[in-house]
């Protein structure tokens, strides 16, 4: 269980690193890509509970797992989705307007 806490921080910090570091829109949409991943891995961990079972009210159960953030996570994919397509689609814009995808390059035509 702990390998995969350390799974979470090792893909946040790479999600963090490359949004932080490269240059190029590609490279940071995929950078929030992975830190949306490790977010998602992370509400599902929380959820977890080794022998739990789904919460349903006609039988009995001694552990039972909380669906809420099962569904939070569901919900971030869809959304997670949706904004990456945004992103990607502003990086396409930007890239037939000003023929480059460095963010250096695109602050200098610009200003």
């Amino acid at each position: 269980m702990e390998l995969a806490y350390v799974v979470v921080i090792i893909l946040l910090s790479l999600g963090m690193y490359t949004i932080i570091t490269k240059k190029n829109l590609i490279k940071i949409v995929m950078g929030f890509t992975i830190l949306e991943s490790s977010l998602i891995l992370l509400l599902i961990l929380v959820s977890y509970k080794p022998g739990g079972a789904a919460p349903i009210l006609d039988k009995p159960y001694e552990i039972v797992v909380d669906p809420i953030p099962q569904a939070l996570a569901l919900t971030a994919i869809v959304i997670g989705a949706s904004v990456t397509a945004v992103m990607l689609a502003v990086v396409i814009k930007i890239y037939k307007r000003y023929g480059t995808l460095n963010v250096d390059e695109l602050r200098k035509l610009r200003g």
